[in-house]
């Protein structure tokens, strides 16, 4: 559509550009202009000036207005940012020509309108529940997908997904079926409308949460530098075999975001690690111009995200997604950008979703029915394309309805399979906890049998000569009885990358070791392709550690200080949920490790205090441990590395470097076992004067302190250490309660929603008949642990407290 000068120059005036940033591009600026503080009247027309031309047609004064956006302009941008030529830039224009091609984009399109169509079908009759998003107006993208990407590129979607499976090659019949909650559903029915994965179409979610897949895609493109370093592909399972890529491997990872997802500070951390690493990694950003309903530019100063990259040296394009062959020319320009190996990019689709957020949604957010209405009418790729090359002859009506009358059949076939199908069985919720058993033994598992051939190719003599040498000396003070927590830790995690060369580890300080010398030597040995240093941010490198182990590697993910953990937490309860939301075709196998806990006298304030561990005992499908000891902390790490479920170790703190041992060299510990430290003398038993105690981390220097004095007054203690605070050993605390009757937890978490109520309750509810007494819990209080040590007692128990508390179980004063 277009308008007179003299009307451009009155809207300009009236402060029609309220609402937008001050942008230099030459397609936003063009339709700045039409751009009104209020969306009424919807349509309107500008009367001529004297001597002027009357417009075409009623111009628009929605809050968002179509971009005007011509082949040439695009061209242009594809010859300034991205150095194309004019013969490069032509040869995209051949499809206009291209017939077949042609046919195949606008099949792709109608299936996406068609399944959306039907998937709301099914919704208001209730087959499909719970939260849906559907994807109409916005076909371009699925045809762009269609035409352009490979089977083998990563892709990563957001919850308006189907469409982007669908194009992926996801089959229809188990999409729907997904949607149904069928067991023949992608995910078995486990993921639903949000979460569609496919592990052969290499589509890998379907992720709810606003943002998230952005790192997951930055690992995931990791994985493919990971291959072509390594020397390793996936086989036909998809599993890692000691076979290189071919040499013309040309797979890229693929990111879908909106707009309003893309203000996100995930995004400037995705293009950092890409730009910095040059990831092949494209970035689409769906433009509807609405953040969930709210026009995003009432929220974010810049819309425009294809130029956010310009500080990183990505380059960015923006094309209109009215024009779907346009859409489908510029982006391929752009994937084959990437998939030359010059680095990572982005590519902005200006779009209009004729939907709601979802079918639920009331749509009260300013301007939004009206656009909406509007859209539906001037602002649709499928009706664009059918006027267009019905007008210049490349089709007949009859061809194009013929077409989609063939792809309402498929959809038509894939409601009919998902009706058909049957609902999963209950027994596979419990399945799909975790992808290891609690009960495995890891010491059976055996490593890739390629190990010794890729670290020969990958690590020089010189390197395997200072590693080994490093390797010795560790393993001579742990002989010695002599090694720290953070040099076992250390030991572990270098036997294992040997073990197995798809192991990788993230951490902070990496080349310098970190705090507790846990990734000592890893980067000097492995190279920063396998050993990576990482910005200061959690959530993104446990996230791009999400992303390698989504595409066969296991990465280790160290943590400075374990409640730095906060900033991925939204990372890490999706790495719990992955494996039973992909209905069990995703293994997770990443391991978190790190320092943390309470300790009497810590004196490091409220925010290096917080209790971590409780925040993420609620994260189903997530093993956590703990080590207080060298050994403990050896054998859990090999143990939860060789897991193919995500695991978080805890190691305490002030105990990294003074707490010294000997370790069972070679030997894997259990992932759901606690440990006896010290056992009740059976007079003390006998006598009705002896309390089970479960404790862990700094508890378990402190319980062990408090022995002698216990004893001195008469009593004793099983002193449990909680290696596996979930799953949880109630084997074994069992065992110590049917001999003692009475229990007392020294619990380095707060009294509300810490791990001690966790465990009080479970015991309470299974063994409540071993109980003479109600469970005593020595917990951290709910205020926030102070600096000063005379507020800190107030706050954080210790073994004083346990000696309080014994003698008040054993003596009747509870």
């Amino acid at each position: 559509m277009r308008i007179s000068t003299t009307a451009l120059a009155t809207l300009a005036a009236t402060g029609a550009s309220a609402f937008l940033p001050s942008q230099k591009s030459f397609a936003v600026q063009k339709s700045q202009a039409f751009v009104q503080t209020r969306p009424s009247p919807l349509f309107s027309t500008t009367a001529p000036a004297n001597g002027e031309v009357a417009t075409e047609a009623a111009t628009p004064t929605v809050m968002r207005p179509p971009v005007d956006l011509p082949w040439s302009d695009i061209s242009a941008q594809l010859s300034d940012a991205f150095g194309y030529s004019a013969e490069e830039i032509e040869s995209y224009a051949s499809l206009e020509n291209d017939k077949e091609g042609l046919m195949k984009l606008y099949k792709a399109m109608q299936l996406a309108r068609c399944f959306e169509n039907a998937c709301n079908q099914q919704y208001m009759q209730g087959k499909i529940r719970g939260f849906m998003h559907l994807d109409n107006g916005q076909e371009s993208i699925p045809g762009l997908v269609d035409y352009a990407i490979k089977n083998g590129d990563m892709k990563f979607s957001y919850y308006r997904e189907h469409t982007h499976a669908l194009a992926s090659g996801v089959d229809a019949g188990e999409v729907m079926a997904e949607l149904m909650m069928k067991d023949t559903g992608s995910c078995r029915g486990a993921g639903g409308s949000m979460h569609i994965f496919d592990k052969e179409k290499y589509f890998q979610g379907g992720w709810a949460l606003v943002a998230e897949q952005l790192p997951y895609a930055c690992g995931a493109a990791k994985s493919i530098l990971l291959d072509r370093a390594m020397g390793m592909s996936d086989d036909e399972n998809i599993v890692k075999q000691n076979v290189a890529p071919p040499a013309d491997d040309d797979r890229i990872s693929v990111v879908f975001v909106g707009e309003g997802g893309a203000q996100n500070g995930r995004m400037a951390e995705l293009l950092n690690a890409a730009a910095k690493d040059n990831l092949p990694l494209l970035a689409i950003v769906i433009d509807n111009g609405r953040a969930i309903n709210t026009f995003t530019q009432d929220i974010a100063k810049n819309s425009e995200v294809y130029n956010q990259g310009k500080h990183y040296g990505v380059p960015g394009l923006l094309v209109d997604g009215l024009n779907a062959v346009d859409v489908a020319k510029g982006g391929k320009a752009v994937i084959d950008y990437i998939r030359q190996g010059k680095g990572p990019a982005i590519l902005q689709v200006h779009t209009y979703r004729f939907n709601g957020h979802s079918p639920a949604d009331p749509e009260h957010e300013r301007g939004r029915k009206e656009e909406k209405a509007w859209a539906r009418s001037e602002q649709d790729p499928i009706k664009k394309f059918e006027d267009m090359y019905t007008s210049n002859g490349v089709f007949t009506e009859d061809e194009l309805k013929e077409a989609k009358k063939e792809v309402m059949a498929d959809v038509k076939a894939a409601v009919k399979f998902a009706d058909e199908s049957p609902m999963p069985p209950v027994e596979l919720a419990k399945e799909l906890e975790y992808p290891d058993a609690p009960d495995t033994d890891y010491n059976t598992k055996v490593g890739p049998a390629f190990a010794d051939d890729v670290n020969k190719r990958t690590i020089s003599e010189e390197q395997m000569a200072n590693l080994q040498a490093h390797m010795e000396s560790l393993r001579q003070k742990a002989e010695a009885g002599e090694i720290s927590i953070g040099d076992a830790i250390n030991l572990a995690i270098h036997e294992e990358m040997l073990r197995d060369p798809t192991t990788t580890i993230h951490a902070e300080d990496l080349q310098a070791g970190s705090s507790y010398d846990i990734p000592k030597l890893t980067q000097q040995t492995y190279g920063q392709i396998r050993a990576a240093d990482e910005i200061i941010d959690e959530g993104h490198f446990v996230g791009k550690a999400l992303g390698e182990a989504l595409n066969g590697y296991r990465p280790i993910v160290e943590l400075m200080n374990t409640n730095f953990g906060i900033y991925g937490m939204a990372e890490i309860s999706s790495a719990g949920n992955t494996f039973a939301t992909t209905g069990g075709q995703f293994d997770m196998p990443l391991t978190i490790i790190g320092a943390g806990g309470t300790a009497p006298n810590q004196a490091l304030g409220a925010e290096h205090s917080q209790p971590f561990h409780a925040y993420v005992m609620g994260i189903p499908g997530l093993k956590i441990g703990t080590a207080a000891s060298p050994d403990a902390a050896y054998g859990l790490t090999k143990s939860m590395i060789r897991d193919n479920g995500p695991c978080f170790l805890f190691a305490p703190v002030k105990m990294m470097k003074e707490s010294k041992g000997p370790v069972d060299l070679g030997k894997c510990m259990p992932l759901n076992k606690a440990a006896l430290l010290n056992e009740a003398s059976a007079e003390s038993v006998a006598a009705g004067k002896a309390v089970t105690v479960l404790t862990y981390l700094h508890g378990v220097k402190e319980s062990t302190s408090a022995i002698e004095a216990i004893q001195e007054e008469g009593f004793d203690i099983d002193l449990i250490e909680l290696r596996s605070l979930k799953p949880l050993d109630m084997e074994t605390i069992s065992k110590s309660l049917a001999r003692t009757n009475k229990m007392a937890i020294l619990d380095e978490s707060t009294k509300s929603g810490g791990v001690g109520a966790t465990i009080s309750a479970q015991v309470s509810e299974e063994l409540f008949d071993l109980l003479d007494a109600p469970i005593k819990r020595l917990c951290m209080d709910d205020a926030p642990v102070p600096y000063a040590e005379s507020m800190e007692k107030a706050v954080v128990k210790r073994a004083s407290d346990l000696i309080e508390g014994v003698f008040d179980l054993c003596t009747g004063k509870y």
